[in-house]
């Protein structure tokens, strides 16, 4: 069954099993893992498939979340979502702060810059130690990656799907 899951936001990716009563590790995609959970209602997708479930349980555990979906009580089943994303309506999770973007919105951006005009299109947000990086798709060029700063990032519009930067010296390859 393929269920809608426009209007959701990727929570977290299912990384492996934990124990045998259908637990799975989580690697949250949250900047909080304790926004996981405030989340009821959850789809697992891995591939072309999908399924609901109620999330009964999160707690977290080092750099990872345990949890317990609904409908999953065995080692053997959780084994089949391992590497499965878990998404969830984007009404579960909390409003932003300002100048703070879910990567759902930052993805397919088109991406400007006031010297070099338009660059390209967001295709994929880098999470490093210090900064993320967006990595900047480019038609017969190599992506550009510009660090996710105040100084590099100066508009984000996310209704039109816009951003424009600067692109610090040293980092444009013509």
């Amino acid at each position: 069954m393929i269920l809608s899951t426009e209007g959701c936001l990727t929570a977290g990716k299912i990384i492996t099993t934990h124990g045998l009563r259908g637990e799975v590790k989580v690697y949250p995609a949250t900047d909080s893992p304790e926004d996981f959970k405030r989340l009821k209602e959850v789809i697992v997708k891995k591939g072309a498939r999908q399924s609901r479930h109620k999330l009964e349980k999160a707690v977290r555990f080092k750099n990872v979340l345990i949890v317990k979906l609904s409908d999953i009580d065995d080692v053997e089943t959780a084994k089949t979502l391992v590497e499965g994303l878990i998404l969830a309506d984007r009404e579960q999770f909390k409003e932003l702060e300002e100048n703070r973007y879910y990567e759902a919105d930052l993805i397919g951006m088109k991406v400007s810059d006031e010297r070099y005009g338009e660059l390209g299109v967001l295709s994929e947000v880098l999470h490093t130690g210090a900064n993320d990086v967006y990595s900047v798709r480019r038609e017969g060029k190599k992506d550009l990656l510009l660090p996710a700063i105040r100084s590099c990032i100066l508009d984000v519009d996310v209704e039109n799907k816009a951003m424009k930067v600067h692109v610090l010296d040293g980092l444009m390859e013509l």
